[in-house]
């Protein structure tokens, strides 16, 4: 079979979102086709930000709405006085230009000639200097109603956005439920297809049959499979607490941790002192630590019987020319093809012949580690 090299972050959008029936450990939730979970938590955020920002906006542009519409009422409050003003001068003035009475009178009043004229000039600039204010007004009412209107423009547009905003938010909303469903959904027909593998599996234990390899193996069950449904059930409440994967752990601590525990599990095998070597493969392709060297325990009693060169997991008609090469080879094969965690899926794809019998002894091999 062919192997290819895929990086730790992609290899984590192809792992399925399930716990092992038998407490074998929790998987990192992603999905394998389509947006992963990631990528709509990422995105319902997004979305939640450009609504809110699309609020802001239509929240500003209602108070510059709200302050203009202020401002013209101030002004349309000042224009009767200023028209009423106007008005008295263009009256005061018309008269003066109408009748001669009143051009009798203001030239009576005056001392001389120049003081009528100043007071005629005083007249005409005042008739001026009320106008103008009118006009004035009348330009800056016209002035704020078009602003008015623009700004209204702009506040349906910010109501379209945010609304807009607002579907976004909600279909990706929508979309990470529906995700989260149908992984819940996923995961429930694996946990019920590994719960009948390994019911299946208990009815052969002991017995042997053939790997993808074509080495025969003996059937193994894990111990909480064999259990009543109760104590399965608490075992495996345990079990998946307390062997779960820690992801949150830097790399060194990871290594370090499984590193030691696949040691141990490998010891006296021609794979002994490898144990580092699976735990940094596992944690650059986001893989279960366990799953290689379990594997490799059912395909080959830990490299022992290897029909290929450093080849311990039945995997195709492969050679490799250290352990290491074909460590960090089968995980990456594991990540980018069987999701890197086991399933009774991933084991019908890996050993179809026996998938039931395969799956139950990984996975007893896994539970030792």
């Amino acid at each position: 079979m062919s192997l290819s090299s895929t990086t730790r972050n992609g290899v984590l959008a192809l792992a399925l979102a399930s716990t092992m029936a038998i407490g074998i450990g929790a998987v990192r939730p992603a999905v394998a086709l389509g947006e992963t979970l990631d990528d709509l938590e990422a995105k319902v955020e997004q979305t939640n930000d450009e609504l809110t920002t699309a609020n802001d906006k239509v929240a500003q542009l209602q108070q510059q709405i709200d302050d203009n519409q202020q401002r013209i009422a101030e002004i349309e409050a000042q224009l009767p006085d200023a028209r009423a003003a106007a008005a008295q001068s263009i009256r005061t003035q018309y008269k003066m230009q109408q009748g001669s009475q009143g051009l009798v009178e203001l030239v009576l009043s005056s001392e001389n000639f120049f003081d009528f004229l100043a007071t005629i000039q005083f007249l005409d600039s005042v008739t001026s200097y009320n106008s103008d204010q009118i006009q004035s007004l009348v330009d800056l009412t016209t002035e704020l109603s078009s602003t008015q209107e623009d700004l209204n423009s702009q506040l349906a547009q910010a109501e379209t956005e945010r609304q807009n905003a607002q579907d976004a938010l909600d279909s990706a909303v929508a979309a990470r439920e529906a995700l989260q469903q149908q992984m819940a959904e996923e995961q429930a027909a694996q946990q019920a297809e590994a719960e009948a593998a390994l019911q299946e599996a208990a009815q052969s234990e002991g017995e042997t049959f053939q790997t993808e390899s074509g080495n025969t193996a003996t059937v193994e069950v894990p111990e909480s499979s064999t259990s009543s449904s109760s104590d399965s059930e608490s075992s495996n409440n345990s079990n998946s607490s307390s062997e779960n994967v820690n992801w949150q752990s830097d790399k060194d601590s990871f290594v370090a941790q499984w590193g030691a525990r696949i040691d141990a599990y490998l010891a006296g095998s021609p794979l002994a002192g490898y144990g580092s070597t699976f735990a940094a493969a596992a944690w650059d392709y986001g893989i279960d630590p366990r799953l290689s060297p379990a594997i490799s325990a059912v395909e080959s009693s830990k490299g022992l019987y290897c029909a290929y060169s450093h080849n311990a997991w039945g995997w195709g008609s492969v050679s490799w020319s250290s352990w290491e090469t074909a460590i960090y080879a089968h995980t990456a094969g594991l990540a980018s093809g069987y999701g890197g965690y086991l399933t009774y899926s991933m084991a019908q794809k890996y050993c179809p012949p026996n998938a039931a019998a395969w799956y139950s002894s990984v996975a007893a091999n896994m539970a030792m580690i």
